[in-house]
């Protein structure tokens, strides 16, 4: 007797192209994240190196804790995870056995309002925070609470133009525009010119900047001595 449920049809090429398209790209896009990653915290070692190894870091704004685990690295550093958001905190926290937990103080705080004395911190460390404030006025506001709180430098990073990314960003805003699609796109690269401008304003020297892949990605690391009074 024939099984009433039939021949199991064969798959066909089309769908076992497709299946396999989307499982390349699930595998290049784990890839690419890992690999961002290790450059990420390529970079960031590189920074606090330049910034001469500081043992007192304000990580502002932690998120998730993402940069802990490196900030511990060295043995002898105390960090102090601040976020806005308290539930960031939470997670944080939840997130690392207690070995690295218990070396980091939390403090939920803006950073355009840290709740800390003047030059209370070594260096503060700031990823991916600057290009969140949408203008000059908001980031010189959050440059000078920089500059009131860390003793020593600050390191940053941030989007910024004269590179490839750029520049596919820059046209990719003027189709937009021409569909009437008026609404910025997220994470815009700033300009260096403009942005290092900023940051001498409000009283830092550049000791140096690491690009993530220089003339084509638009990530940069910037490293700031403070300077005055």
């Amino acid at each position: 007797m024939q099984d009433a449920s039939g021949p199991i049809p064969p798959l066909s090429s089309e769908k076992c192209d497709h299946h396999a398209q989307s499982h390349l790209r699930n595998r290049r896009g784990r890839l690419a994240r890992r690999l961002s990653k290790w450059r990420e915290e390529q970079l960031a070692r590189k920074a606090l190196a330049l910034a001469g190894t500081p043992t007192l870091v304000l990580d502002l704004p932690c998120g998730g804790g993402r940069y802990w685990p490196l900030l511990a690295e060295h043995p002898g550093r105390v960090i102090i995870g601040a976020d806005d958001s308290v539930a960031a905190l939470d997670v944080a926290r939840a997130a690392h056995p207690p070995s690295l937990t218990d070396r980091v103080r939390t403090l939920q705080t803006s950073a355009l309002d840290i709740c800390l004395p003047d030059r209370s911190v070594d260096c503060i460390f700031s990823m991916r925070v600057a290009h969140h404030a949408g203008d000059t006025a908001q980031r010189l506001a959050m440059l000078r609470e920089f500059h009131r709180v860390a003793r020593d430098t600050v390191i940053l990073s941030l989007p910024v133009d004269g590179n490839y990314k750029a520049w596919k960003h820059r046209r990719l805003q003027r189709k937009r525009a021409q569909r009437g699609e008026n609404t910025p796109l997220k994470c815009a690269a700033l300009s260096t010119h403009v942005i290092e401008q900023e940051y001498r304003a409000s009283g830092f020297q550049i000791l140096g900047h690491f690009d993530f892949l220089p003339l084509y990605a638009t990530g940069r690391v910037y490293v700031l001595r403070r300077g005055g009074a």
